[in-house]
């Protein structure tokens, strides 16, 4: 809990995540929500770099020790999947948005060989539609995907559901529940506002219908 606070309170401090219940922000899917992260920012920060990077190092190791390959999704996780596989002396391999157009027509870049056991690392999980991509397209390759470290979940439902059945544990360093906590502690929102943060969590779809 005390990581997952001092996650949250570092990412808030550099405005890593930004909330609004107010005046929504408009996601890439065009789903509106109240709360934005960024955390590539984190790397242009060497103490917080560093602090997020030993974070994951510790997931990794304490939940996935018999990992021989680290993995990251593309683009935000790339960097911090390789901090971490240096860190453990272990391959980086990365994970595509989509196959390239030419060449080799890779979705998985780097040396990976079939059976070997593979942590994907990810910068942040919303619904889980993109990480678990990256899972699968592992998986089709015969990788055994041992699990996901990540910085930061928003705990949606849809995603708690689409891990548990694609069997995929998930490990984050801090989450959307804590980060609401620690953003009323500190007085980044009135705790007022906390009650709409939890509606969004809860149906962000029906929340959002109240900007249309």
């Amino acid at each position: 809990m005390e990581l997952s606070k001092e996650c949250a309170h570092r990412l808030l401090e550099i405005k890593a995540v930004k909330l609004s219940p107010s005046k929504p922000f408009t996601w890439a899917s065009g789903l509106q929500s109240p709360i934005y992260c960024d955390n590539r920012k984190t790397l242009s920060y060497p103490e917080i770099r560093t602090f997020i990077k030993e974070g994951l190092v510790h997931l990794v190791r304490t939940n996935f020790p018999s990992v021989e390959v680290i993995a990251g999704v593309a683009t935000g996780a790339i960097a911090q999947g390789v901090l971490v596989a240096q860190d453990m002396n272990l391959p980086f391999i990365y994970v595509r948005s989509e196959e390239k157009k030419h060449g080799l027509t890779n979705i998985v870049e780097g040396l990976v060989k079939p059976n070997q056991k593979v942590v994907v690392i990810e910068d942040l999980v919303s619904t889980g539609q993109s990480s678990l991509k990256a899972v699968h397209a592992l998986q089709d390759i015969g990788c055994e995907v041992l699990g996901m470290a990540a910085i930061f979940t928003y705990v949606l439902p849809i995603a708690r559901q689409r891990f548990e059945e694609a069997m995929i544990e998930l490990f984050t360093l801090t989450n959307y529940n804590t980060l609401v906590q620690e953003a009323i502690a500190k007085g980044y929102i009135e705790a007022k506002e906390e009650e709409t943060l939890i509606e969004w969590r809860k149906d962000p779809a029906a929340w959002a219908k109240k900007f249309d």
